[in-house]
């Protein structure tokens, strides 16, 4: 493909025709001749060669193609950074180019995944930063950082992601949009199945024959063909839906990733808690489990780049309008309460127009949908992920005002919801809803107005601790809150809340403290879990603070002996509390997640874990005063090189 045969001293030009050819050429030895697609990856002066050929848009989608799968073999992430001229060739892709483009940014800025599923493992996880400390920043965060150095081009993707399907080019000749199809769905099976489909549709509506117009090869650089049909309008609007969905990812890895201060305002870092997916998750499922739509999966990815985006980022007020944000305003000026800054500083030239804001009209959505469906999860995720962060009482109000509570319980208790991705994402959600808000409590108590409803709420949340602890973790918190505080209003909820009642028991207490230890441990500690060790922290410090933290170590050991297991549970908290110090008390790591959820000081919590894992056996807080000698086993070595 590169010229080589000089006349005169100069290098002969390939044609775009011949380029093409060749490319094509390529792309079917690819497909039909095992090994070569991955011989070409190991070139990784072709790979980056090829990307100069993409600034010819008669070669593009040729060239779009092959590299889109040598890269999916390819053992090494290819650097962005090495390509000649990488900001000029991107700025002058149109957009549907660029549409493309993003199927192979997808694979460029992403994280490579070993298959090993221990990879998932926080232990695995912290062996892998403290490596990536030492070798510098991963290709996938160079190819982001490359990106967001090109002029507007996270403008770009804005416009794309958020052009109507009305807007979009309906000129192109049936073979151009056929050869579009071809990069979207490289895969020769699947370009036959949908020429089915056309063809019947074609006869269903007694549709003529359509034949490319004469001359149709020179312009659009395409062999003449006998191809019998149009697609129809569904697939030319799915084609739009797709590349959607490559552009939204693009913009969700980006908000992801260390150089997310370039794509919105500066957020905090937090750490891992509740469980939200990656955005390497699967997309989209229906009712009953099975793979949805585009056109399903297009919002779901939409949703994520909400999520990511109102995740601890201030600009997240930009998806209330401005009516939205006065209320905001009028909910702190009749608490008594400051405004937040954020919503002091918030541009107003560039927050939601229309009667209703963004997060509104997705309550609205989210509302109307089938109890069971499992889209539930993205709405309540994006939904929870505004109210992140440190605690905002006119956030919450203003999200009660709009029967949020009511409408999560519904779900939760009337419909006896059984997935576990929808109740763990309800559950969260109801948790920073009502943290520390004395209303929220009063309006639950309206709704769990018998023991019956009460009983249905308790099943669930005891179903799982692992769904349900950040909502355990949130009301204890709250109580703790409450019973410090001198008001009316807050000793009359006291008194009539079942949830508060139930939780305020000791034995209560001890239940959710032997069970979130009992179903954690070292090795299987994840991003989703490691909240039920933070959990069964938050209980023994509120314990510390009312100078009882030794009765609740007793009452653990008492727990195991009862259950046959002397020692085990003690340990496997040693363990889990000296894996807790080596993960959050890295120097590279922020914690202030942990504070701000919890509003306790960080070093509270420090020094929480400090005295538990004192050595002196005379200790009365220290978890080895209540492990018997014969059975102590707290040295053992889990560190992952």
């Amino acid at each position: 493909m590169r010229p080589t045969i000089s006349i005169r001293g100069q290098k002969l030009k390939i044609s775009d025709e011949m380029s093409k050819d060749c490319l094509s050429i390529l792309y079917n030895t690819c497909v039909c001749t095992e090994g070569v697609t991955k011989r070409l990856a190991e070139k990784n002066d072709f790979v980056i060669f090829l990307f100069t050929l993409m600034t010819s848009k008669k070669t593009f989608l040729q060239t779009a193609t092959l590299i889109e799968d040598i890269l999916g073999v390819k053992k090494e992430m290819i650097r962005l950074d090495e390509v000649p001229n990488l900001s000029t060739l991107v700025s002058n892709f149109d957009q549907q180019q660029l549409a493309n483009f993003c199927r192979i940014l997808a694979v460029t800025i992403s994280e490579m995944d070993t298959g090993n599923d221990d990879k998932h493992t926080l232990l695995a996880k912290n062996a892998q930063q403290k490596k990536s400390l030492s070798l510098g920043p991963s290709a996938a965060e160079i190819n982001q950082a490359a990106l967001l150095s090109i002029p507007g081009f996270v403008e770009r993707l804005c416009k794309l992601a958020t052009r109507k399907v009305s807007e979009t080019t309906g000129t192109a000749s049936f073979l151009q949009e056929l050869e579009e199809w071809y990069t979207w769905l490289d895969n020769a099976l699947v370009l036959d199945a949908l020429m089915r489909v056309a063809n019947e549709e074609s006869e269903h509506n007694q549709a003529s024959i359509v034949f490319p117009p004469p001359g149709a090869s020179e312009e659009n650089g395409l062999p003449h063909t006998s191809t019998r049909t149009q697609l129809p309008q569904s697939m030319k609007i799915m084609h739009e839906i797709m590349y959607k969905l490559e552009v939204l990812y693009v913009l969700c890895v980006l908000l992801m990733g260390r150089q997310r201060n370039q794509v919105g305002p500066s957020p905090t870092s937090q750490d891992g808690e509740p469980g939200a997916k990656p955005p390497g998750a699967p997309l989209g499922f229906s009712q009953n489990g099975s793979c949805s739509g585009p056109d399903i999966t297009l919002k779901i990815q939409f949703l994520r780049l909400l999520q990511s985006f109102s995740d601890h980022h201030e600009n997240k007020y930009l998806l209330l309008n401005n009516q939205e944000l006065n209320e905001l305003s009028a909910i702190s000026l009749k608490a008594n309460i400051p405004e937040v800054e954020a919503v002091l500083n918030t541009d107003r030239s560039l927050v939601c127009d229309g009667k209703r804001g963004l997060l509104t009209r997705l309550l609205q959505v989210m509302k109307k949908e089938p109890a069971e469906s499992s889209f539930r999860f993205w709405q309540a995720r994006a939904v929870e992920s505004f109210l992140r962060g440190t605690t905002s009482y006119a956030d919450q109000m203003f999200l009660l005002k709009r029967g949020l509570l009511e409408h999560i319980l519904y779900c939760i208790v009337d419909s006896e919801c059984k997935s576990r991705d929808v109740l763990q994402s309800y559950f969260d959600l109801l948790g920073e809803l009502m943290k520390f808000n004395v209303d929220a409590f009063k309006r639950f108590n309206k709704y769990i107005n018998t023991d019956a409803k009460f009983q249905v709420f308790l099943k669930q949340i005891n179903s799982s601790l692992v769904d349900s602890n950040m909502l355990v973790r949130c009301v204890t918190l709250s109580l703790d809150r409450f019973e410090n505080q001198v008001d009316m209003k807050v000793a009359e909820v006291l008194s009539e809340c079942r949830l508060l009642a139930y939780i305020s028991q000791v034995p209560t207490q001890m239940s959710f403290l032997f069970r979130l230890i009992n179903i954690i441990h070292v090795q299987t500690l994840t991003q989703e879990n490691v909240s039920c060790l933070n959990t069964s922290l938050v209980i023994l410090m509120l314990a510390r603070r009312k100078e009882r933290l030794p009765l609740y170590l007793r009452l653990l050991q008492r727990m195991e002996h009862s259950k046959k297991y002397p020692g085990f549970l003690l340990n496997n908290f040693h363990n889990l509390l000296r894996f807790w110090q080596q993960h959050y008390l890295h120097k590279d790591k922020d914690s202030t997640c942990l504070e701000n959820s919890s509003c306790i000081s960080f070093s509270y919590w420090k020094e929480t874990v400090s005295i538990l894992l004192n050595p002196d056996r005379q200790s009365p807080s220290a978890l080895v005063s209540y492990i018997e000698e014969p059975y102590m086993d707290i040295d053992r070595d889990f560190t992952e090189e």
